[in-house]
């Protein structure tokens, strides 16, 4: 039997399997395969490791654990996860069935793309969603913003900082808040209401878009707000509250509702956050955390103390 079983072999799930393991606890991670940033080239914004490929990281992770005894990896999917006898049960997808007495979910999430003909093959390297991961590579090239929101406003104000060639195209009518629009104005950005068709490529790359009315626009790189969606519906099956973003619920000690589920990574968010922390540094963070916090509630198992950071107990 583990003491723990860590779902999901990403930034989180590899930052929380390393804790333990030096905590020397036993911990079964379990990757199930490709992560959200996989299809990115270069992630950015990471200390030590900007510039460095996601698979890098993943491979590099992988092999630090190796290190630790008590840290066992496996490329596995979970079919099941339910409550047990002072823990939990987990069926693998080969049928066999682990025990563990806590459970620590970093399952990431998915992005689920505009439908926009041709948008899937450039994610990640044509069109991006994050300025602080993908702004400074595209520094004076013709950048789209594609949304018609104001948070998709402000994003083309915020890009401003980077290329004074930038479109707003709302892909239809929008009605955008005037101090908006008088800062889009001031900024010398235009905005295109026209439907988007669909995207304009060569090798690879993104050269432009087709709307249903109007001219083509010539671009090499575009911006867009995916929604997010649970890659895993693990969390859900084990009763673990979710906010109406879909994200996971956790208190400051990374516990969902769950008793004995914890969750870490960009699956999950505490109540006073209005987005998941989605950047791999943030991912690398909270891990480590949750299971640091996964540590110190098996602490208080062991010699059977009472945890006064209980939630029965606040």
């Amino acid at each position: 039997m583990y003491e723990v079983v860590v779902v999901g072999g990403g930034p989180a799930g590899l930052s929380a399997a390393l804790t333990l393991g030096r905590a020397r606890r036993s911990t079964l991670l379990l990757d199930q395969g490709t992560g959200r940033n996989a299809p990115a080239a270069a992630m950015h914004n990471f200390f030590l490791h900007d510039g460095d490929s996601p698979e890098h990281l993943r491979e590099t992770g992988r092999r630090q654990l190796s290190a630790y005894p008590t840290v066992e990896i496996r490329d596995a999917t979970v079919e099941s996860a339910t409550a047990a006898d002072s823990g939990f049960e987990v069926v693998l997808g080969a049928g066999e069935t682990v025990r563990c007495h806590r459970l620590l979910l970093a399952t990431g999430v998915r992005d689920e793309l505009p439908a926009i003909p041709g948008i899937e093959a450039l994610w990640g390297r044509s069109v991006f969603h994050c300025p602080y991961c993908h702004g400074y590579e595209n520094t004076g090239q013709p950048v789209a913003v594609l949304g018609g929101t104001p948070d998709r406003a402000l994003l083309a104000l915020q890009l401003t900082r980077f290329t004074d060639d930038l479109v707003l195209c709302t892909d239809g009518p929008a009605e955008l808040p005037p101090p908006l629009r008088s800062a889009l104005a001031d900024r010398g950005v235009p905005i295109r209401t026209e439907p988007v068709e669909g995207l304009e490529t060569q090798t690879g790359a993104l050269t432009g878009l087709r709307f249903s009315g109007g001219a083509p626009l010539a671009r090499s790189a575009a911006f867009v707000k995916p929604l997010l969606r649970q890659r895993s519906d693990l969390a859900g099956r084990l009763g673990c509250t979710g906010f109406d973003d879909g994200t996971i619920e956790i208190d400051e000690f990374a516990r969902t509702s769950t008793p004995g589920v914890f969750a870490a990574g960009d699956m999950c968010r505490r109540a006073g956050l209005p987005i998941p922390l989605g950047a791999i540094a943030l991912a690398v963070a909270a891990g480590m955390f949750a299971g640091a916090a996964v540590d110190q509630d098996l602490v208080f198992s062991d010699f059977h103390i009472p945890n006064p950071f209980a939630p029965s107990a606040a």
